[in-house]
C-alpha cells in the first residue's frame, strides 16, 4: 500500500510508551533512553502509562508539550478500588484463574496461558481482578491447583502461606491490566515484563501494534534476582512461571521486538521470538553533550558511575580495587550515582566491605552529581562491574569522554567496547583488578584507548541514529497491518532491570 508522506506523519502521531519503575519518575539509563525519544521527537504526540512503585513518585523529568499524558499505575501501596464479582461471574472468574494458575506449574497446560490472561485482563478493565485476588477463593484455588498429582511443585509440599504469598505476589504483578490500554497509535514497551501488560490488552482489544524495546533481558533479572530472593520453591515456580509465559506471550504479540543490542536477541530468540521480527537498535549519546573529559586527575583514580543496585556488583568492584592497592597503596575509588529509595542497606553493606578489607579510606560514595560528566573525568580509568546490562549509557558516555573503561562482559559490553577497553568476567575481582593495574601503568595505551573509544561512538552509537531509527519504526508499524504480528509456536526455554519493581 502505498501511503504519502503527510498520512505517514499523522498515522505515527501517537505512541504510547509503557514503563516500569523508570521514565519519567526516576533518573537512570532506561529513563535517559526515554526522554532523548521523546524530546528527540516533537512531531509525534507520545502518552506514558507508567507502573510506578507507590503512585506518589515525582515526575522527576520536564515532560515537553507533546508529552500528552502521564498515568501512573501503582504496583503497591493501597489495593485499587473495585468490587469482588458475585454469582456467576465470579465462577467464570474462578475457572479463568484456575487456567491460569495450572498454566504456569503444569509444562503441559502452557497453551492456556494467554486465553486466560485476556480473560483476566477484562475481569480487571471492570474493576473486579484485584479484590478477587485478595479475596480466599483465589489462594485455595491455587492451594487445589499445586497439589494435583504429578506436578513438581507438589513434591516441595507448599504450605498456606506460600499460597498466600504468591497471590499476593500475583496480585501486585496483574495491576497494570486494570489501566487502561491504548486505542490508537502504536504501544511501545520499553522494557519486558509487567509493563507490557498494558500493550498486550491493547493489542488484543484494539489491535494496536506492539513495540517492545528490551535493554536487559527482564526474564534473566527476574531469575537473578528471585534466585536469592526469601521465598521458597513453590512461591519462586509460580511467579517464575508467570514472568516466563509473559515474556513468551509478548515476543508473540509484538510487531516488532528491538533489543538494545545482540545479546538479548539470543535470549529473545530462545524464548520463542521469530527472528524475523526483531531488529537491534543500539542506544546513541550526543557525542557533543559527551566532549573529551581532558587532564586526568592528579591522583590515580578509578572511577565509576551508575545507581547503587545489587545487578551493579559493586562489592566486585570493592574487592578488585583492594587487590589492586596492594601495588599501588595510593589508587583511590570513586562511586558516582544516587541511591534508589530502599536500596540504603546495600550501600552500607558495599561502605562495610571497604570498611573490612582495610580500604574505607580510599571508596568514596559520591552520592549524585549534577553533570555525570564530572564523573567519568574523575577518574583515570572507568570501571563498569554488573553482572547484568542491556547496552550500558554510562559506559559509551565514559567512551564518549574518551576515557579507558575496564567493563565486565554481560549483555552489549563487549558490543559498545570493541578493542577500545578491557572486558573481564562478571564476578572476578582477580580479572577486574589486573585489567584495571594494565591500564592504570599505562598511560599512553590509556590515552590511546580513550581517542579511540570515542572515535567509535562518533562513528557507531550517536543519539541521532537512534531517534531517526525510532521514528521510522513508529511509522512503518502505524501505517502497517495489525495482524502482522509474529505468530509462532513457542518451546519452553532451557532456562531475570532494568528497574523492576516486582522481585
Amino acid at each position: 500500500m502505498h501511503v504519502h508522506h503527510g498520512a505517514r506523519r499523522n498515522a505515527a502521531a501517537r505512541v504510547t510508551l509503557l514503563t516500569e519503575g523508570t521514565y519519567p519518575h526516576s533518573h537512570g539509563g532506561v529513563s535517559v533512553w526515554c526522554d532523548q525519544l521523546v524530546t528527540g521527537m516533537s512531531d509525534i504526540e507520545f502518552d506514558v502509562v507508567a507502573v510506578t512503585g507507590t503512585g506518589r513518585e515525582p515526575t522527576v523529568w520536564d515532560l515537553p508539550d507533546h508529552v500528552r499524558s502521564v498515568l501512573s499505575v501503582p504496583m503497591w501501596g493501597a489495593a485499587p478500588e473495585g468490587r469482588p464479582p458475585r454469582g456467576r461471574s465470579r465462577r467464570q472468574l474462578a475457572d479463568v484463574y484456575e487456567r491460569f494458575l495450572t498454566a504456569l506449574v503444569d509444562p503441559g497446560a502452557e497453551d492456556g496461558f494467554a486465553p486466560a490472561l485476556y480473560a483476566l485482563a477484562r475481569a480487571a478493565a471492570d474493576g473486579e481482578l484485584s479484590s478477587f485476588l485478595r479475596g480466599h477463593t483465589a489462594t485455595a484455588i491455587l492451594t487445589a491447583v499445586w497439589r494435583r498429582p504429578g506436578l513438581a511443585v507438589r513434591e516441595a509440599r507448599p504450605t498456606l502461606h506460600d499460597a498466600l504469598t504468591a497471590t499476593a505476589l500475583l496480585e501486585h504483578a496483574l495491576r497494570p491490566l486494570a489501566a487502561p490500554p491504548p486505542q490508537h497509535g502504536v504501544a511501545h514497551a520499553v522494557s519486558g515484563g509487567v509493563a507490557v501488560l498494558p500493550g498486550l490488552a491493547a493489542r488484543e482489544r484494539y489491535e494496536v501494534p506492539l513495540l517492545l524495546t528490551e535493554h536487559g533481558v527482564y526474564l534473566r533479572e527476574r531469575y537473578l534476582g528471585y534466585r536469592t530472593a526469601p521465598y521458597r520453591w513453590p512461591v519462586k515456580a509460580v511467579v517464575l512461571g508467570f514472568f516466563r509465559l509473559l515474556a513468551e506471550e509478548s515476543y508473540r504479540q509484538a510487531a516488532l521486538i528491538t533489543p538494545g543490542n545482540r545479546y538479548n536477541r539470543l535470549w529473545e530468540e530462545q524464548g520463542g521470538a521469530d527472528p524475523e521480527s526483531i531488529r537491534t537498535v543500539y542506544n546513541g549519546v550526543d557525542p557533543a553533550a559527551f566532549p573529551p573529559a581532558g587532564p586526568e586527575p592528579a591522583s590515580l583514580t578509578l572511577s565509576w558511575a551508575g545507581r547503587v543496585d545489587p545487578i551493579k556488583d559493586l562489592e566486585t568492584l570493592i574487592r578488585a580495587f583492594a587487590l589492586v592497592r596492594r601495588q599501588l597503596p595510593d589508587v583511590r575509588l570513586r562511586l558516582f550515582g544516587g541511591t534508589p529509595r530502599g536500596g540504603e542497606a546495600y550501600r552500607e553493606r558495599c561502605e562495610a566491605l571497604a570498611a573490612e578489607l582495610g580500604h574505607g579510606d580510599a571508596v568514596t560514595f559520591e552520592g549524585r552529581v549534577d553533570d555525570i560528566k564530572d564523573a567519568y573525568a574523575a577518574g583515570n580509568v572507568v570501571m563498569l562491574s554488573s553482572i547484568s546490562e542491556g547496552f550500558p549509557f554510562t559506559l559509551i558516555e565514559a567512551m564518549s569522554c574518551g576515557r579507558a573503561t575496564v567493563s565486565t562482559d554481560v549483555g552489549g559490553v563487549r558490543e559498545a567496547v570493541g578493542d577500545t577497553g578491557l572486558v573481564v568476567p562478571p564476578r572476578d575481582p582477580a580479572a577486574m583488578a589486573a585489567a584495571a593495574l594494565e591500564l592504570l601503568g599505562d598511560p599512553e595505551r590509556r590515552r590511546a584507548m580513550g581517542e579511540a573509544a570515542r572515535l567509535r561512538v562518533i562513528e557507531q552509537f550517536t543519539l541521532r541514529q537512534t531517534i531517526d531509527t525510532f521514528r521510522a519504526i513508529y511509522h512503518e508499524l502505524a501505517v502497517g497491518k495489525p495482524e502482522s504480528a509474529a505468530r509462532v509456536v513457542l518451546p519452553s526455554p532451557a532456562v531475570s532491570g532494568t528497574g523492576s519493581l516486582i522481585g
